[in-house]
């Protein structure tokens, strides 16, 4: 992958897809450098608010050189970035982060996890998957029956659906579903908010699968330079002797085992 560099990109369309759920396309060449599980840092226009945000990559189309983000809105900078329209330039950083092994999962059967925010990295993953001949498992937890790219996900795979107040799917979270269903598999991908993974990390060790998570974690620099996203390992890192990783950028993508949460 290229070197990190920051560019302008343009807005190509943007809608709201479920309460505080916003879907945006962006024009830029770096979709050729992305894959599943990396992201890129955004910057507000208001230059007060300084710092890029880290929004997970859910779709790239190297072809039309387009990058598809599906992000929350939560603070200032989210929710200017939902005020954008069609043609705006804005400035991204990227791409940042390492993604999920995909090879990994090639030619087994795979369970993809997604919890909340969680779910849009789990688009392009499912993507590169089916490219190389494996149809995905694909589980998603949501918090109530705004199902964002549910329909998405189908494309490339079969979906589960959990959601908190049992309005669709099964009650419950992604594991509750695994248990109910009674699904079994030979590696998890996952990303979503930290409680969800530490069960999962968990559920893994106990059924002695393998399983890579993504840690999602408030950011600063997005190039590992401020030490504000730092997670503890199990093994110590070779820079700096002690246990732990930068999960800006020896992450968001790690084995479940390699992680102490």
């Amino acid at each position: 992958m290229s070197a990190k560099r920051k560019v302008k990109a343009k807005v190509l369309s943007q809608k709201r897809t479920a309460p505080d759920i916003y879907d945006m396309w962006l024009e830029t060449d770096m979709a050729k450098e992305a894959k599943a599980g990396t992201f890129i840092g955004l910057y507000p226009a208001d230059a007060s608010l300084l710092l890029p945000r880290p929004i997970s990559i859910c779709e790239a189309d190297k072809e039309k050189g387009a990058l598809r983000l599906v992000y929350r809105t939560a603070g200032k900078g989210t929710k200017e970035f939902s005020t954008w329209q069609k043609g705006a330039e804005v400035n991204i950083l990227g791409v940042l982060g390492n993604g999920f092994p995909v090879s990994e999962g090639e030619g087994k059967r795979c369970i993809l996890m997604g919890g909340g925010i969680g779910i849009p990295p789990m688009v392009q993953l499912a993507k590169e998957l089916s490219a190389a001949g494996t149809e995905p498992v694909i589980v998603a937890g949501y918090r109530d029956n705004g199902l964002f790219l549910k329909e998405d996900l189908e494309r490339y795979g079969r979906v589960w659906i959990a959601t908190e107040d049992g309005s669709c799917g099964v009650r419950g979270n992604v594991l509750t579903v695994m248990e109910k269903e009674q699904i079994n598999g030979d590696v998890i991908m996952a990303c979503g908010p930290m409680p969800m993974l530490r069960a999962i990390k968990g559920y893994a060790e106990q059924k002695q699968i393998k399983a890579y998570i993504s840690l999602e974690e408030r950011m600063a620099c997005g190039v590992g330079a401020c030490l504000g996203c730092v997670c503890r390992t199990t093994r110590k890192n070779g820079h700096s002797h002690v246990n732990n990783a930068r999960i800006c950028t020896e992450g968001p993508v790690f084995d479940a085992k390699e992680v102490d949460i």
